[in-house]
């Protein structure tokens, strides 16, 4: 009788060993060239025309947001402020810690030029003087935030400022919630322009110079495709990133990492591996 029953116990071994498992990792057929182990902590790729995640890991857990922060500030002056209205920038302002662009109280700036030192050099001080003028205080401005981005559907999520800082209040989103944020800033057109340019110079009304240089480094990597986005660092959140490359077409893929040791390899290995994108 065990005669008759080994090569059958077999055979349904070899059976459940060879099908996808829970929590196993999902293996494509596309194959990358390499071998890669991802230094993300967590990290998503994403359709948002056919709502399809060509890859997820852990993009619903919790992780500081650093300076990808800014996507939504963008978003929030966007939506309430004439890129040529001027601002005049307030003591409170300069005194934010770096990265800024080094403004000055009294100066006045319009705010398409404010929005080009927070998207390409993720300025900290520019960030604050155009929360400012939105809302009259850096306060009344994360209150927006936090209202427009449950009105995005970004639920895990809370800011505590405009720049992304470390901050005594809670500060969190994920790769998912900024995944949303950021496909919505993209209807823009003067965000999508913007985060395509390396460098650009803004002048405040006196006419002081500044010079802008983008922190996205996929735009001067040789790379056959760029992909567009923003960065982020601070000590607690590691590198991140978030932004979109061409898909074909008019058609896009997001991708958001977070916690990275090797960010632009992590985002070359995902897109490559899981979006069947060469780099």
């Amino acid at each position: 009788m065990l005669k008759f029953l080994r090569p059958a116990l077999i055979a349904i071994l070899i059976a459940i060993l060879a099908s996808p498992q829970e929590g196993m990792a999902y293996r494509p057929a596309f194959r990358h060239k390499s071998a890669y182990h991802l230094t993300a902590n967590t990290a998503l790729l994403w359709d948002p025309a056919s709502n399809q995640r060509y890859f997820d890991l852990g993009a619903d857990r919790e992780v500081f947001p650093a300076s990808t922060t800014k996507v939504l500030t963008a978003l929030l002056v966007l939506e309430n402020l004439p890129l040529d209205k001027y601002v005049t920038v307030s003591r409170h302002a300069t005194d934010v810690p770096q990265t800024k662009l080094g403004l000055r109280a009294g100066e006045t700036y319009r705010v398409r030029d404010l929005l080009y030192g927070l998207i390409l050099k993720s300025a900290n001080d520019a960030a604050v003087a155009l929360a400012e003028a939105v809302a009259g205080s850096e306060e009344k401005f994360v209150d927006m935030m936090n209202a427009r981005a449950k009105q995005i559907g970004a639920l895990h999520t809370h800011f505590a400022n405009p720049h992304g800082l470390p901050s005594r209040g809670p500060q969190f989103t994920t790769a998912s919630d900024m995944a949303l944020i950021f496909n919505q800033v993209l209807k823009n057109g003067f965000f999508r322009e913007a985060i395509t340019f390396k460098y650009f110079v803004i002048c405040s009304k006196d006419g002081r110079r500044c010079y802008l240089k983008s922190h996205n480094r996929t735009l001067f990597l040789n790379w056959k495709h760029h992909v567009f986005g923003k960065t982020g660092f601070t000590f607690e959140a590691q590198s991140c990133f978030v932004g979109y490359i061409p898909k074909g077409g008019n058609d896009i893929l997001i991708i958001a990492v977070y916690g990275c040791r090797k960010r632009w390899t992590d985002m070359k290995y995902i897109i490559e591996r899981f979006g069947h994108i060469s780099l």
